[in-house]
């Protein structure tokens, strides 16, 4: 059995990578492997694409829902083509204003789950196989008012680049996807407190277009997948100008 695995496919990025892998690689593929908490979604989705989708309608932060998708693993033993781990969130808000509880959330969602569903999903995956992590824009930069998701983020993008050096002998490949402000529910949670800079919500883009990019940068082997003009000129001037200047006119801007 070859499949794909998706993390948070009930929407947003997730959803749109079921869509595309389906008609990327649905013709390889036996299944696609779909994790997400809200079940009515995941079978929502098995309308829009051809391949069989596996629903898991569980929650990545809790051991014993997580548990159904560990014995999948073991009884079945597929081979994992493409895993793309997009289940994430944020919440736009100064440290102190984001609550307790979304704040720890966060970094175990967003760094302990992606990397809990890595380890697990590696022993199944085959030379040519594929990885994509979702980071974010926000890892290139300190975030404030966004601190605690940018600093998850660039987790992710260390990982990524790490296990892609670790990766090269087994012919596996990594990629960190990148986007700026995606047009998606990100931000029907995010905006709980407050909500996103002018700046940003000017470049939003459109995730279908994200998706289709990131792919093919995962085809192509590419560490990174940075979509947009906008945000692979904001990659380069984080990289160029020290991080205390760009800060202050983020601040200044706001």
């Amino acid at each position: 059995m070859k499949i794909a695995v998706v993390t948070g496919a009930s929407s947003g990025m997730g959803k749109e990578f079921v869509i595309a892998i389906d008609k990327n690689y649905g013709a390889i593929l036996d299944e696609i492997w779909v994790l997400a908490r809200r079940k009515e979604r995941l079978e929502e989705l098995q309308s829009k694409v051809k391949t069989k989708l596996r629903i898991f309608a569980i929650d990545l932060l809790g051991e014993k829902s997580y548990e159904e998708y560990l014995d999948s693993l073991k009884k079945y033993k597929p081979t994992v083509g493409i895993l793309v781990n997009s289940s994430g969130f944020g919440k736009i808000g100064t440290f102190s204003e984001v609550t307790r509880e979304n704040n720890l959330s966060m970094v175990e969602l967003n760094c302990h789950a992606l990397t809990k569903v890595t380890y697990d999903t590696l022993p199944y995956m085959k030379k040519g196989g594929r990885i994509l992590q979702l980071a974010s824009s926000a890892a290139f930069l300190p975030q404030p008012e966004f601190a605690v998701y940018a600093a998850s983020k660039s987790y992710v993008l260390s990982f990524t680049r790490a296990l892609k050096c670790e990766l090269m002998d087994r012919g596996i490949y990594v990629t960190a996807v990148c986007p700026g402000p995606v047009k998606t529910e990100f931000f029907d949670i995010a905006e709980e407190n407050s909500q996103i800079a002018l700046y940003k919500r000017l470049v939003m883009a459109n995730p279908v277009k994200v998706v289709e990019k990131a792919l093919a940068d995962a085809k192509a082997g590419k560490v990174k997948s940075v979509y947009g003009l906008p945000m692979q000129a904001f990659e380069i001037l984080c990289k160029v100008v020290p991080h205390e200047v760009l800060l202050k006119v983020m601040t200044m801007i706001k």
